[in-house]
């Protein structure tokens, strides 16, 4: 891989998180680049730049399958889960479309883990409404 493709790729990663979650970098590099330097980069240049920047979804359409996935997951997924409906928010869902994404993984992971997603939710919700 390039030096080019990467600073590209981690540019669009960083472009993408200011939408989202503007400190979402500078969290990830407190909280883990003292076990694993560089890992905030890492993340921010991979999923963001390389996953969540691709075409063919749009940005909303890509955070509803993320917080469906994480749902089915099960509850160990909660704190990513949190984070990534804050990001579905952000990417312009409403309340109604992630709570439908999560109750639709009911199906397919369960309804524990699809009641620990609305839990999720509702607390999520709860926050941003104080």
């Amino acid at each position: 891989m390039s030096t080019a493709a990467t600073n590209t790729a981690l540019e669009r990663g960083r472009d993408l998180t200011q939408q989202l979650n503007p400190n979402l970098e500078a969290i990830l590099a407190e909280r883990y680049d003292d076990l694993l330097p560089g890992f905030s980069e890492s993340l921010i240049e991979w999923a963001y730049g390389r996953h969540y920047a691709r075409p063919g979804l749009d940005l909303k359409t890509r955070q509803l399958c993320t917080i469906a996935a994480l749902t089915a997951l099960g509850g160990q997924t909660a704190p990513q889960l949190k984070i990534n409906i804050e990001h579905t928010l952000a990417s312009g869902a409403s309340r109604t479309e992630i709570v439908e994404a999560i109750w639709q993984m009911a199906v397919y992971g369960g309804l524990p883990a699809a009641i620990n997603g609305l839990n999720a939710a509702r607390e999520v919700f709860e926050a941003a409404d104080e």
